[in-house]
């Protein structure tokens, strides 16, 4: 039973043959699923904590070095999924050429990717609600809308800037409205993919025109001396609770630290793929989608950063809520109900891909045999993997009620940079390896977009914080310890009726 074996190009077809799940998305409502995952926490959370602390006006900068790193793995998402148009995403793509061990790692990393990315969705998707029930003169207490750390250093700047009216520290902590938001998306998941298409559909028209709507507005309002300078001097990191760190913030590194960071607002692409076994024409469809979402995103991401960073000196943008309080700042309360209204919808949209996507990774990994068979149990009327989907509903709503922002966010960057990475090295194996399979789009110049894309993803990871990689090493011997104990003992191709191909 060896870690390399490569699952048979045959078997990824019989899969796709069996599968129960509802073929109904078009080559559109797979674009819109990839903008609705896309467009939501980079433009309307991250942009605050990146710029303010990070990269300042060069947040612009930061953007276009995630969208390059980016731009290369899609390419070679794009050709593996007209090749293996199935669930599974990058860890399927793996498996049929690198070999099960890599496999794994990358389906745990990918785990990891939309279970943080969704926390870090329904966490933001908080600060806005709050903010907007705030606009409608209704006040939820401090520590029950924050984790208790962020909940401490609120309550410690309330209590600086306003000494005559102090406020005790709390000493518990819960936010409630990531909690419930994540069961209402819970919920939607479970009744079908159909029905969650829909509702996507509808959240990302409206968050479309309101992006639209911010650029050109608030263009009007820029201050081209809030840009000055454009990457700010290096200076001594600080913690939330104003203690020095060891570290420095802005300057170039900076700038390359916020772009590992807004990153994983890119992963709607890779959401695309984890669809396949749900579209109609997925050989055709899905290169087109990861492509189309990647390109109209990067662009408008690049436009709202330079709108942001122009209306309010970088160092008063809000970290929870920075579109609406640019607009707030200058003076706009009319538009900041239509963008925490949008920003709120929008936010939910992308929770739902990134938990849709969740739940089909487990899927393809149940599959094989990899994961228990809880994770691919279908819903007899839905045709939905609901018992994987309530787990992953419960874990999220748990994690968004009690942890930073911040912390959640850095996570999933770190597994979307190692799948991004591995998809790159896995497209060149292929194309050495099977040059004969029928490929409905081919990656341009594949061996140099491989390796660019495989030296971006890499160099993005070693711009990640310390404690970070600590985090991710610990996930990741998880990952393996999993693996040895469970799933290479399960896996679907001990059985010797399988054809079973080594990579040499």
């Amino acid at each position: 039973m060896s870690i390399w074996r490569v699952k048979p190009i045959s078997a990824f077809e019989a899969d796709m043959k069996k599968s129960d799940l509802k073929r109904v998305l078009t080559r559109w409502g797979l674009t819109s699923l990839g903008i609705g995952a896309i467009i939501g926490g980079g433009i309307f959370t991250l942009t605050g904590i990146a710029a303010h602390d990070y990269a300042g006006p060069a947040l612009a900068l930061s953007f276009v070095i995630a969208g390059i790193g980016c731009l290369f793995a899609s390419l070679c998402y794009a050709e593996f999924a007209s090749v293996l148009p199935v669930e599974g995403s990058a860890y399927a793509y793996a498996y049929g050429t690198i070999g099960e061990i890599f496999a794994w790692f990358i389906g745990w990393n990918l785990i990891l990717e939309y279970m943080m990315g969704a926390t870090t969705v329904a966490v933001a998707w908080s600060g806005y609600f709050v903010k907007l029930l705030h606009l409608f003169g209704i006040n939820i207490p401090i520590w029950l809308c924050n984790d208790l750390h962020t909940a401490t250093a609120k309550i410690i700047e309330h209590n600086k800037e306003f000494p005559h009216d102090l406020i005790d520290l709390p000493t518990f902590a819960f936010n409630l409205p990531a909690f419930l938001i994540t069961w209402v998306v819970t919920a939607i998941l479970v009744k079908g993919i159909k029905e969650a298409a829909s509702t996507n559909n509808i959240i990302v028209i409206v968050k479309i025109a309101v992006v639209l709507f911010v650029i050109i507005c608030g263009a009007f309002y820029i201050n081209a001396d809030n840009w000055h300078p454009f990457i700010p001097t290096e200076v001594p990191a600080l913690d939330a609770l104003g203690n020095a760190t060891g570290k420095m913030n802005f300057g170039f590194g900076g700038v390359l630290t916020a772009a590992t960071i807004v990153f994983f607002a890119y992963i709607g692409f890779d959401a695309v793929s984890t669809q396949a076994g749900e579209a109609i024409n997925p050989k055709k469809d899905v290169p087109f989608a990861i492509i189309a979402s990647l390109i109209i995103c990067t662009i408008l991401y690049i436009l709202v950063s330079l709108v942001l960073t122009g209306m309010v000196h970088y160092d008063q943008l809000d970290k929870a809520a920075p579109v609406a309080s640019a607009f707030s700042e200058n003076g706009l309360t009319w538009a900041v109900f239509i963008i925490t209204i949008a920003a709120t919808a929008g936010l939910t949209s992308v929770m739902l891909v990134m938990m849709l996507g969740q739940t089909r990774i487990f899927l393809g990994m149940s599959r094989d045999g990899l994961l228990p068979p809880f994770f691919s149990k279908l819903h007899t009327t839905f045709k939905t993997p609901y018992k994987s989907t309530y787990l992953v509903g419960t874990i999220i709503s748990i994690v968004a009620a009690l942890t930073p922002i911040e912390k959640v966010s850095e996570m999933c960057s770190m597994g979307t940079l190692l799948a991004f990475g591995m998809v790159c090295v896995a497209v060149m194996i292929l194309r050495y390896k099977k040059p004969e399979l029928e490929r409905h789009y081919k990656t341009p110049a594949v061996y140099l977009v491989g390796t660019l894309g495989v030296s971006f993803n890499l160099f993005l990871m070693t711009q990640v914080r310390h404690d970070t990689w600590i985090a991710f090493i610990c996930w990741g011997t998880l990952g393996i310890i999993v693996y040895f104990a469970y799933s290479k003992k399960r896996a679907k191709l001990n059985n010797p009726q399988n054809e079973i191909e080594e990579i040499q």
